[in-house]
């Protein structure tokens, strides 16, 4: 397991942690970056480089896994849908009349479960404040954010 920062007590609880630290089968290896994938028709080999170091390394890996972060990427939003204090989306039942106010929402009714503060726009998977943060969910999600586009069309 690659990390690029100094460690996990950042983004993860302590329980998670000492899990993967008591895992045998896991190499925790903190300050690390992927530096090449490589591979014709599938990956083949990974290479990383330790930060602290500057040693590379290459590894015959045919699966990787990328957590990119726990941070949202939404600074780009910021004033035309709703954003929670940590910059998650806010939909449906977590937009406040205040949220609603601030973007003018002109319609009667309320926004749907997954609907931003924008008509018609939906948020689903990470970036949703509440979301659970599994792949799972956020597939569900997605499709019921296609329901209510389809509604949305209909109206």
């Amino acid at each position: 397991m690659l990390v690029r920062s100094q460690g996990l007590a950042d983004t993860m609880s302590r329980y998670l942690i000492r899990r993967i630290e008591d895992n045998p089968r896991i190499d925790l290896r903190s300050q690390t970056e992927i530096t090449a994938l490589e591979g014709s028709n599938h990956l083949d080999r990974v290479s990383w480089r330790d930060n602290v170091t500057g040693e590379v390394e290459t590894r015959d890996i045919r699966h990787l896994f990328v957590m990119a972060g726990a941070i949202p990427n939404t600074h780009w939003l910021d004033g035309c849908i709703g954003l929670d204090v940590n910059g998650f989306i806010k939909t449906g039942p977590d937009l406040s009349l205040e949220d609603l106010d601030a973007a003018r929402w002109p319609l009667a009714r309320a926004p749907y479960l997954l609907e931003t503060s924008l008509p018609g726009v939906f948020a689903v998977g990470d970036v949703r404040g509440g979301s659970l943060k599994r792949v799972a969910s956020a597939v569900g999600e997605g499709s019921i954010a296609v329901a209510f586009v389809h509604r949305v069309l209909h109206e």
